[in-house]
């Protein structure tokens, strides 16, 4: 099994990176799009963007050489999650059809299609139950409702040869390998054996693939740190951030790597390069 290692731009065909800006104001101020410019990803998936449309300008929107598409939150300040690509998609979707959720600017879906080969990233914001017993049932209202949309998407891809990708923060770490200090936390929203067995679902039952794991076995290998003590510089973290993938393309992914020289968030960019022309 290949190990992570830092992504080589000669070998890679399709670069994607996501990453929870908490705030894409906040990052960009901390120079996120300058290292973005050297990485030089294919796709960027961004979650929590804390902004409104009126919010963005042409910098944050979009660059000269990439789309944006964007899903706000109703509220201000609040949740949102945008896709930038360096090629036009051939379609977007802003929200999966969800009463409740969609209102709060949680799912950005880009297709690629090019003669037989069909791909679609999706950028993807879980909601958070740690804030509240009111929030974390709404998590699970929307585990509830979001796991029958993956089994759609599962069947689209056998149905159509659809390959998809989905990007983003799910406020889940799946294993106890996923997080630091995983005994205190068993009862901690994130963690909760309800949550971890849901994921455990979408990827025994539905099939899809964490690309990550797939590249990279070790253990304290995290996405984001408390803003608590010295969680960052003690590495007492949690992997929460994820590209979960059908198996066609998860099969190609090359090369995975969580960026943690410079701290753009209290989340870790995570980026996979795949054997994949878009």
């Amino acid at each position: 099994m290949p190990k992570a290692a830092r992504p080589d731009p000669a070998k890679s065909k399709l670069r994607i990176t996501t990453l929870n800006l908490n705030g894409i104001r906040s990052a960009t101020r901390k120079g996120v799009f300058d290292w973005l410019g050297k990485l030089k990803p294919d796709v960027l998936c961004v979650q929590e963007l804390k902004a409104q449309a009126s919010d963005m300008d042409e910098v944050l929107l979009q660059s000269a050489t990439h789309h944006g598409g964007f899903h706000y939150a109703e509220k201000k300040g609040y949740s949102g999650a945008g896709l930038y690509a360096v090629k036009k998609p051939t379609a977007m979707r802003i929200g999966f059809s969800s009463t409740e959720f969609d209102a709060e600017g949680r799912y950005v879906r880009s297709d690629f299609d090019k003669a037989r080969r069909k791909l679609s990233v999706i950028s993807l914001y879980l909601p958070s139950g740690s804030s509240s017993s009111e929030r974390q049932e709404a998590k699970f209202r929307f585990l509830d409702e979001f796991l029958p949309h993956l089994a759609v998407l599962k069947e689209e891809s056998e149905s159509t040869g659809r390959e998809f990708i989905l990007c983003g923060d799910w406020n889940i770490a799946h294993k106890e390998i996923d997080l630091k200090n995983w005994k205190s936390n068993q009862k901690n929203s994130g963690f909760l054996p309800e949550e971890r067995a849901w994921l455990t679902r979408v990827f025994d039952e539905l099939g899809f693939v964490d690309v990550f794991r797939r590249l990279d076995p070790r253990a304290d290998q995290y996405t984001w740190w408390s803003s608590r003590g010295q969680a960052w510089a003690n590495n007492v973290g949690w992997r929460i951030d994820y590209q979960i993938a059908t198996p066609g393309i998860a099969s190609r992914a090359i090369t995975a790597s969580i960026y943690k020289d410079e701290r753009f968030s209290d989340h870790a960019p995570l980026t996979i390069d795949y054997d994949w022309m878009l």
